[in-house]
């Protein structure tokens, strides 16, 4: 997109690099627009992936204005380019298992391990979220539940778009509390105009695979309380969606500590 637009705003009278990019931005904007509108995409993974289809467009627009400076007029460069873009994603590597991902938080609770621990294998209601992280549409813990006892139950952590099912791996009271994920929901519901949007990247492209609770006793009484989520993320580039997944992981993890952390100290 960066190259053609740029390309065919200059082929004629090649104008300055700026007036290009804000050419591209806009035609970028209406493509957004566009699928926003369609109902093809939610606003929030639209925001979210703006800087990163700018920053490519910009690249493009850097060389589309450079073939339109070199061959005025002509249309050879902008039908070489078309060509050779979608070629290049052939050399990118295919197929490759994506790297397990840790997000670790933490919290101190003023209440002994015992007490921390009947909140951890299961909480009650939490309230709903006041923040507008949450409001958006991305999911959030609301409560859990356990079937069984001991390795081998089957822990339920309700969002609000779905349940994770987690058979319990390790379970030593007071201590740690360790489980596989067997089944998640969708990771958010797109905020949109629509009632129901599910474009195919909320569907197993961030995949949580196990999770830990840990309960370390402090020395004055108090109890430290550790979460643990390991995932992959099939989206790439990953160094860019990581920023995002890692730290709405981790304001899931908050709102779970917390929630615990208030219970525990409540005595209840």
């Amino acid at each position: 997109m960066g190259v053609i637009t740029a390309f065919l705003f200059n082929r004629r009278h090649p104008g300055e690099l700026r007036d290009t990019l804000q050419v591209v931005a806009l035609t970028l904007a209406l493509a957004t627009g566009v699928t926003f509108l369609l109902g093809w995409e939610g606003a929030l993974c639209l925001a979210m992936v703006f800087p990163l289809t700018f920053g490519l467009a910009a690249m493009g627009a850097l060389l589309g204005h450079r073939f339109a400076e070199t061959q005025p007029g002509s249309t050879r460069s902008a039908a070489l380019s078309v060509l050779a873009l979608p070629l290049s994603t052939l050399a990118l590597p295919q197929g490759s298992e994506p790297a397990v991902r840790e997000v670790r938080s933490s919290v101190e609770i003023s209440a002994p391990a015992d007490v921390v621990w009947r909140n951890v294998i299961a909480f009650s209601p939490i309230p709903e979220p006041d923040g507008l992280l949450f409001r958006t549409g991305v999911a959030y813990p609301r409560s859990a539940r356990i079937e069984g006892k001991g390795v081998g139950a089957v822990r339920y952590c309700v969002f609000s778009t779905g349940a994770f099912v987690e058979p319990i791996t390790a379970w030593e009271p007071g201590r740690r509390l360790a489980f596989d994920v067997r089944e998640s929901p969708a990771p958010m519901q797109e905020w949109s105009i629509y009632s129901r949007v599910t474009p195919p990247h909320l569907d197993g492209y961030l995949a949580s695979r196990r999770g830990e609770f840990r309960l370390v006793a402090l020395a004055d009484g108090r109890t430290r309380l550790e979460g643990r989520t390991w995932y992959q993320l099939r989206i790439e580039p990953q160094g860019y969606w990581a920023l995002f997944s890692d730290y709405l992981i981790h304001r899931i993890h908050r709102r779970v500590l917390t929630h615990i952390q208030h219970e525990a100290e409540a005595g209840r």
